[in-house]
């Protein structure tokens, strides 16, 4: 998936795009279809990668933008959905956070699994307009944080959700501490991951894992065994 980046001028400064052309944006380069796997949720999903990452890079007008991880179901946030499909009891009436939550498929699960207030926290915004549509489409309520999380202690709720956060060195070294920190303070982590090169060999405890289909684009294969952990 990856193609080759260029460092990002301090001359070329984002533009600040308004919430309807961010959502509009992601319409028009996403269908709307069910999650292989994961039984009652659409997404808006995109077919390729490159498409959607040069149409991001030109409406902000600037090169360099982050992957659009929000345009694809990740094998690690495919079984975490999977699994509170399957025990609702672990959100049910609680408070829940999705950190990282890029297209909002873990915390569409999470509402409709019975959570009773569902944040769902990313740094992009064009996260934040999949994540309004995704929600709409499924016809739940999730509220929407964009800044980065890491900066401050875990926000006060019952079950912090991370998936797929252990594909880079830098953002691993930050968010162990800071999820070991939300489980210290009594929140229950819940992890998705297909055993990406930055996961922790120790310190989880292992609850299930899934086959799970996605595709050659996002992976080396299109069927993936991602397990899903808590902190021992």
């Amino acid at each position: 998936m990856s193609r080759p980046r260029r460092r990002v001028s301090a001359l070329e400064v984002p533009r600040a795009l308004p919430p309807s052309r961010r959502r509009s944006l992601v319409a028009h380069h996403t269908r709307l279809r069910e999650v292989a796997g994961v039984s009652g949720i659409r997404l808006h999903l995109a077919d390729e990668v490159d498409p959607v990452w040069q149409a991001t890079e030109e409406a902000l007008g600037t090169a360099g933008s982050p992957i659009p991880f929000w345009a694809f179901a990740w094998a690690g946030g495919l079984a975490l959905a999977r699994y509170l499909g399957e025990h609702p009891d672990e959100v049910a009436g609680l408070r829940v956070l999705d950190f990282g939550t890029g297209s909002g498929l873990v915390a569409i699960a999470a509402a409709q699994a019975g959570a009773t207030h569902v944040i769902a926290a990313d740094i992009d915004p064009f996260a934040e307009a999949a994540v309004s549509l995704n929600a709409r489409a499924n016809r739940v309520h999730v509220a929407f944080v964009r800044r980065d999380l890491l900066l401050g202690p875990p926000p006060e709720v019952d079950v912090l959700l991370a998936a797929d956060t252990w594909y880079e060195g830098p953002l691993a070294e930050r968010v162990l501490p800071w999820l070991r920190s939300a489980a210290a303070s009594g929140t229950r982590v819940l992890l998705g991951d297909p055993g990406r090169k930055y996961l922790p060999a120790s310190g989880f405890v292992e609850l299930a894992r899934y086959d799970v289909r996605t595709t050659t684009m996002l992976e080396d294969r299109d069927v993936v065994e991602a397990r899903v952990f808590t902190l021992a």
